[in-house]
């Protein structure tokens, strides 16, 4: 370890596993923040316990072992991270917004570079960005948190059962039933009948320039043109949701009417398009921050669009400006 520390040999080693383990910890614990607080935890550790490091297993594994306990602690006694629709019915666009809720409370969003090696393989690119959606994160949220891990580590990252087994000091019939019982939520949530499209997918490039558009016109008939007849609005950290293009578009022209003017600024989040989304509500009517747009388009229209308001956090977060140009 002496040596290893000395020649900074042992911090690029465990440097090259950040992307992956943030990944990881992003999808057992829901909050972008907090998984890469969970990974800098793991590497610092792995640093102060290389000695012990014995080497019977690779220094991969031995990371994923270190992480999951990370993992596990944060996990142990709380309550589980969520998207509004899970917390109760869908609002009507009359309702009060009510209060935020504390930022524990939701699912956060990521950006693609954070949890996503860009030099990966195509079809392991697919399935992590598949497995980042935010509809998958918050099903696993559902999990008990070794259900989540054996879940993750055998469908998403593909390791064996033995490998599983003996990270969390278990047996492989263990880990079946497990992973039995987890498949079981999983289907029960719907959430992998969903189809994603790709993001280079040239229908879906479409979509998103009509959408972008549209809302920057504050198009209100050309926006819900775009939109499924059941998609759903939410707002995090307000409890509130809007389900149907009817309620939308009033909500649109009444609470929401401050978004008239607004520009937006493309990004990428959880495998979706998104956007930074900047209102006209500054000094001499300059824009500024007003939500990151998550939006989840399925087949040719707009299933989902999720406005996170921490813009504070989350802009700095995309790489997003304070002012658009």
């Amino acid at each position: 370890m002496t040596d290893l520390a000395a020649t900074g040999e042992l911090d690029v080693q465990l440097e090259q596993h950040r992307v992956e383990l943030t990944g990881y910890c992003y999808r057992m614990l829901g909050g972008a923040f907090e998984a890469e607080d969970a990974v800098q935890e793991t590497l610092v550790r792995a640093w102060r316990g290389f000695d012990r490091f014995e080497g019977r297993s690779s220094l991969r594994s031995w990371l994923y072992r270190i992480a999951t306990n990370v993992c596990f602690d944060l996990l142990n006694g709380r309550q589980r991270r969520a998207m509004p629709m899970d917390l109760g019915p869908a609002s009507s666009a009359e309702s009060a917004l009510g209060p935020p809720l504390a930022e524990v409370t939701w699912i956060e969003p990521i950006p693609d570079g954070r949890v996503m090696a860009a030099e990966s393989d195509p079809a392991d690119l697919a399935v992590a960005r598949e497995t980042v959606r935010l509809a998958f994160v918050t099903a696993l949220q559902h999990l008990p948190a070794r259900q989540r891990a054996v879940l993750i580590l055998r469908e998403v990252l593909r390791w064996k059962a033995e490998e599983v087994a003996e990270l969390l000091d278990t047996t492989v019939a263990s880990v079946n039933s497990a992973l039995q019982r987890a498949r079981a939520t999983l289907a029960d949530s719907g959430v992998t009948d969903e189809e994603a499209a790709e993001p280079e997918d040239d229908a879906q490039r479409a979509l998103l320039a009509r959408y972008v558009d549209a809302f920057e016109r504050y198009d209100l008939d050309s926006i819900v043109a775009l939109l499924h007849e059941d998609v759903e609005q939410s707002m995090p950290p307000y409890e509130l949701w809007l389900r149907g293009t009817l309620d939308i578009r009033k909500w649109w022209l009444g609470p929401g009417i401050g978004c008239r003017g607004s520009r937006l600024i493309p990004t990428v989040a959880n495998g979706l398009p998104a956007f930074g989304q900047y209102k006209p509500s500054g000094p001499g009517g300059s824009h500024e921050p007003w939500a990151l747009q998550v939006i989840e388009p399925s087949g040719d229209r707009i299933a989902r669009m999720t406005f996170f308001l921490d813009t504070a956090r989350l802009f700095p977060l995309f790489g997003l400006p304070l002012r658009p140009e």
